[in-house]
Order: structure tokens, then sequence, then C-alpha cells
């Protein structure tokens, strides 16, 4: 296919080969295996060179498409020419915020934002490792963990807490509560996975300060979560400050900042000390 391109552009065998670095011959053979495997004549052969004929024109662009489909696969998983892998959490919070400035810092980059599916700070340390994705945030919990000799990690972003009420919610009113305010309050996170890091995270955060942190019912998303809260005076849930959130006016959700002590979620930024995407070091310096 590559051969048949550059005769159509070169117009010329012997120009094609030295391009491809093969002999004009080998170029011929390509050419005429084309042309026996797609059962018509590609090119006129004329003392000037070689001519498409009607079907080579047709051929053509999709010749050049497939070239470039070719070329888009290779390069999505070569080193130095694939896009920069990093997995988050959840696309909705800080660290998803981060890898937009990011992008929008040097959109000429390639940039993949992953989901792992076991988002575990284990699993996502065992797939930097393996080289499966080149960074992860996770909340590590540091200096305790002895992180791998080959794997870093260090601390990115502090994400406060705010808490979100519908409008009927007895806190709805209040310009800042303290976890203390929260006693006695049903807490609403469905979805809360046992053995993630999030779960260690909230039942940590439940035990300090003595909240009710309920996980029950089944997850349909965060539009389902805003659709409750929306219509609840019992209800209540927390996000991170940087989290973004889209609603309808009607639902006239509250996010109230929560201080006194302000409970944070820390990212940490794991990377493999040896990885050697170029893109990499550009975005630890951002």
């Amino acid at each position: 296919m590559r051969a048949f391109v550059s005769v159509a552009d070169t117009g010329q065998f012997q120009r094609t080969a030295a391009e491809l670095t093969i002999t004009q011959q080998a170029v011929s053979k390509r050419i005429a295996k084309l042309e026996r495997d797609l059962g018509v004549r590609l090119f006129t052969r004329t003392v000037r060179g070689a001519q498409l004929t009607i079907d080579g024109q047709a051929f053509l662009p999709h010749a050049r498409e497939l070239l470039q489909v070719e070329r888009r696969a290779t390069d999505s998983v070569r080193p130095g020419r694939r896009a920069l892998r990093i997995d988050v959490i959840n696309r909705r919070i800080a660290p998803a915020a981060l890898l937009r400035d990011f992008h929008g810092a040097h959109p000429d980059l390639h940039l993949d934002v992953v989901v792992l599916d076991d988002s575990g700070v284990d699993a996502a340390i065992a797939a930097v490792r393996a080289g499966t994705i080149d960074a992860s945030f996770r909340a590590v919990p540091l200096p305790a963990r002895q992180m791998p000799d080959v794997i870093k990690a260090i601390r990115v972003v502090d994400e406060p807490h705010e808490l979100l009420t519908g409008p009927t919610h007895s806190l709805a009113a209040a310009r800042a509560v303290t976890p203390a305010d929260l006693v006695g309050h049903r807490i609403w996170i469905p979805g809360i996975l046992p053995g993630t890091e999030w779960a260690t995270y909230y039942d940590d955060l439940a035990a300090e300060f003595g909240l009710t942190i309920d996980p029950v019912g089944p997850n349909f998303g965060t539009e389902h979560l805003l659709d409750v809260l929306a219509d609840s005076a019992t209800l209540a849930s927390l996000v991170g400050e940087k989290t973004r959130l889209l609603w309808p006016t009607r639902y006239d959700l509250r996010r109230i900042p929560l201080h006194d002590p302000t409970p944070i979620y820390p990212h940490s930024l794991i990377w493999h000390r040896d990885n050697p995407h170029p893109a990499l070091a550009q975005y630890q310096e951002l």
C-alpha cells in the first residue's frame, strides 16, 4: 500500500524505490501483487513513468486513509509517540481539572485520561510499574506506605470538601458548616466500593468526626444523586471543592464550604522513575 501511494505521488518506480530503500524490482513486485489481489490495473506504464488508471485514481484516497489508520494505530502504542496515559479516580474531580489545565498549556501533546477498573492504590502502582499507564492520581498514605524503589509519588493537590444539599435541607441556608454540624445528618454517598481507597478514606472520615456516611442504594450516577438531593430534606452529600457538577436551575442545590477543620482528599501523582515518555516530564513541571 505504501509503495502504491508513493508511485502515485512520484510517478516513478525508481523514486519510490529510493524513498522506501528497496530495489526498483521490489517496488514492481509489490505493485503487481496489489493489482493481482484487486483484480484491476492501477497504473499505466509509459516512457515517462507510471500514470494512475481510472481504478487507480478511485483506489488512491482509500489507500491514503489506510496508511493514516496504520500510523495512528502504531503511534497509539509506540513509546514517545503514543498519548500520555494518566489514570484518575473520576473525571469530575480535582486531578481531572489539573489535566485540563495541562492540556490547555500543551494542546499539541496527546493526552489519554483513563479510569482503571480496579481503582485501589495498589492496582494503580502495579499498572504504573507494568507500563500500562504512565501515571496515576491516588490517595497514597505517605510516608507510612513503603513504595517500590522504581515508583515515585508526590502530593500534588489537597481537595477540600463541600457539603451538597437541596434547598429544603436544614443546613441549606448555612454559609459554612463544621464537621461537628454534620453529626446526626445522613451523608449519602452511594456506590462506595469496599476495598477501594475512597472507601478507606470515608471510613476514616466518619470515624474521626462521628459522621453517618450512608453508601446504601444503587449507584445510578451523579445525575441521579443530584436529582435525589434536590427533593430531599434529610439527605446531603460530600463533594470536592473542584469537582465539576452541573444541574438544572430548578434544583437549587447548595454547595456549602466545610471548615474548622476542613477535611481534604489528598491526591498524589504516582509514576515510574524510568518512564521514557517525553510528555511526563512536562506534566511534572506543570
